[in-house]
């Protein structure tokens, strides 16, 4: 890639999807990701895109997005994705659900494969409890030097993300009193979250190599930062959302991290500096969006240290990167988008709704299938819901 200006077209982005695989019926989790893989691409006409793939437990199954240049590409990407997950799905009687974690409890089972096996020895029950689901956004970089620019400017809006697609209050079939607990269960491993500032690519490099070298981390795959250089394309991934159940909620996330991407490329060739947000105090303002999401009065203001309001943390968001959006064409939307994310919450505000209004939380999941997969237009294969 060649140096970007105001000119130029905008960033490519694309989206890894972690959707978590229920039985039809009971919207108990099932370990069949083998079976649903193979579902999909014995299908006739299929298209290997997006793609799907194993993680780490048979429980869930990851969409993975091709790089998408506009947000109805984009759009189109995510619903025939999760479209052909749940398709797949149904043929052996199973569905997908974008939830953060599992609203039922459940014991999880790790897909088969040395590195897992390794990772499940070293870390234990850490591993065995390991069941969350989050949304990965990929946006395309020049190289490593504008990368590491991007990773040390974006790091105090990183919260306000978490806080827009907060979609995981359940844990072992418990209202955990969070919206987003899949950010608590995560950051169980020991490179997960916060990161300091790095400064150059030789820092970063140097740091990621240092966890390594401890003997905790296994590989740079291990490497969990809320946002990392990506190991396998020419990308920043920005790792702290929750999947988020509604499509529409995951083309906003995408699409401000898009922008918050290229406004932070911009100020590094402008001569900006990153804001001196302490990794303590933006640990607290992490904590605080994956607890209170974008309700009350209890974000945290990375910089500052300072309580603010969810509103107030959104709009200083939009303003920050209003440029890099209205470049990109996608201003409307996504602005549009906040609006009814802030007017009806997040994914946690409507699983704890249909589960005061049902006492089901088999309902919660069985509602999660059915917004997940609204306007993917599934096709005739045999439902066992």
């Amino acid at each position: 890639m060649v140096a970007r200006d105001a000119g130029s077209e905008p960033r490519t982005v694309g989206v890894e999807e972690e959707l978590l695989l229920v039985d039809g019926r009971s919207g108990q989790p099932v370990a069949v990701v083998e079976a649903v893989v193979a579902a999909a691409e014995a299908a006739p006409g299929e298209a290997a895109s997006p793609g799907l793939e194993r993680e780490v437990k048979r429980e869930q199954i990851e969409v993975v997005s091709p790089p998408c240049r506009s947000l109805d590409e984009l759009a189109r990407s995510i619903l025939v994705g999760r479209r052909r997950a749940d398709d797949a799905a149904r043929r052996i009687g199973v569905r997908a659900a974008a939830l953060g974690t599992s609203v039922l409890p459940v014991d999880s089972h790790v897909t088969p494969s040395p590195r897992y096996a390794a990772i499940g020895k070293r870390f234990g029950l850490t591993m065995r409890e390991q069941l969350t689901c989050g949304f990965h956004v990929h946006v395309a970089v020049s190289n490593d030097a504008e990368g590491v620019a991007v990773l040390d400017r974006i790091r105090p809006w990183l919260p306000v993300l978490l806080a827009l697609s907060g979609n995981s209050p359940f844990w072992r079939g418990e209202d955990t009193g969070y919206v987003s607990y899949r950010y608590q269960a995560w950051g169980r491993w020991p490179s997960a979250g916060a990161y300091d500032l790095f400064g150059s690519p030789g820092e970063y490099h140097r740091v990621v190599a240092s966890l390594i070298a401890s003997g905790v981390v296994l590989d740079p795959g291990m490497v969990y930062f809320d946002a990392r250089l990506s190991a396998h394309y020419p990308t920043v991934e920005v790792r702290v959302a929750d999947a988020c159940m509604d499509a529409e909620d995951a083309l906003v996330i995408a699409a401000l991290v898009r922008a918050l991407v290229e406004t932070a490329a911009r100020e590094w060739r402008g001569g900006i500096a990153p804001a001196p947000a302490e990794s303590a105090v933006l640990r607290l303002a992490m904590w605080s969006a994956s607890r209170f999401g974008t309700g009350g009065t209890g974000l945290v203001d990375p910089v500052t240290g300072a309580p603010r309001s969810p509103r107030a943390a959104v709009a200083e968001l939009l303003g920050h990167a209003a440029v890099a959006l209205e470049h990109a064409g996608d201003r409307e939307r996504v602005e549009r988008g906040v609006a009814r994310i802030l007017a009806e919450g997040t994914g946690a505000d409507r699983q704890r709704r249909v589960l005061a209004g049902t006492g089901s939380l088999r309902a919660v999941v069985m509602d999660a299938v059915e917004l997940t997969n609204r306007g993917s237009k599934p096709s005739s294969a045999p439902s066992a819901a």
